[in-house]
């Protein structure tokens, strides 16, 4: 009897060890946030200038008027909730009437859509000349295993969070992003086409990117990535739902050359996007999970001793 019951416990240990060091290596696939960031700004991930002309596929469509580079990213054509012209994007200057990832994309395995980006159903959507098939895989990667439908988390129509817990997110906001971005979040100053504003009124104006960017960072900076810190898609949501609380104060100033995007000039610290940076982020929350597990582990012991004393006792 005590020895099935020690068994037990063994197995239970064992199992939980086993599930959670999968998690640890599942939660910090740096490919995928790598992938996460390709979607976002290829070019500023891979260190190189994006092509000066447009992308051969935007002259089909002409209620988007932005020129050069910005027509070359995933994001621009499909948005930051993936859909396309079915989401965010089907109105407004953004609008470009292109397709909803979130249809096309479980549709296809990875290797059809590298084949899709290398322009093997659309000549016109030819990236091979710029990304070679490794990096490729990667945005595939992220299209297959990183998606998630954001309507359950922003309400369509006020932009607002859905179900949200500010004061979680205020925990998360103050041990993660005040360092940057300071307490009330204008530390940082975003440029948004020739407007200046703070990190409260990108959370109100476009929350879709603002969780994209809180789980998998922002292309060509280092920042902390809520997807390696553990965090669920739950928890951006809770930090998005603080940050549409902070001040949004929006001050029209003379446009500044070269920096109409709305992402922030490259800061230092966390984890950063090359793969030797990238190992030592996953074996660290590997050790920290196996940390808690071990203490789990020490607990069933000892309680498995004290099961064993009293059976003994008894006999």
């Amino acid at each position: 009897m005590i020895k099935r019951l020690v068994l037990f416990f063994l197995g239970i240990v064992a199992l939980w060890l086993g599930t959670s060091a999968a998690r640890a290596a599942e939660g910090t696939h740096p490919d995928l946030v790598i992938g996460a960031q390709l979607y976002d700004k290829w070019y500023a991930v891979l260190g190189v200038q994006p092509p000066e002309e447009d992308m051969p596929i935007w002259k089909r469509q002409s209620t988007n008027t932005r020129s050069g580079a910005d027509t070359w990213r995933c994001s621009e054509c499909h948005g930051w909730d993936y859909k396309g012209v079915e989401g965010a994007y089907a109105s407004g200057s953004h609008k470009t009437g292109f397709p909803s990832l979130m249809i096309l994309v479980p549709r296809l395995s990875e290797q059809e859509i590298v084949a899709h980006l290398q322009g093997a159903k659309d000549p016109a959507h030819d990236f091979s000349g710029l990304m070679d098939e490794a990096t490729l895989r990667k945005v595939a990667l992220f299209l297959k295993e990183g998606l998630i439908d954001d309507s359950q988390y922003i309400d369509s129509i006020s932009l607002k969070v859905i179900n949200g817990d500010p004061q979680h997110g205020k925990q998360l906001f103050e041990a993660t992003c005040t360092r940057c971005h300071g307490e009330d979040g204008k530390k940082i100053v975003f440029r948004t086409e020739g407007v200046d504003e703070y990190l409260g009124s990108v959370a109100q104006r476009d929350p879709w990117r603002f969780l994209h960017r809180t789980r998998f960072g922002v292309a060509g900076t280092e920042m902390p990535i809520g997807y390696e810190l553990g965090w669920t898609p739950a928890d951006g949501r809770d930090v998005l739902a603080y940050a549409q609380t902070l001040p949004s104060g929006r001050e029209v100033m003379p446009p500044a050359p070269g920096s109409e995007s709305s992402t922030p000039a490259p800061l230092i610290g966390g984890p950063a996007t090359n793969w030797w940076r990238g190992i030592l982020t996953g074996l660290t929350a590997f050790l920290g999970t196996l940390g808690g597990s071990l203490l789990f582990f020490s607990i069933l012991i000892v309680f498995a001793v004290i099961v064993v004393t009293i059976f003994r006792r008894k006999r």
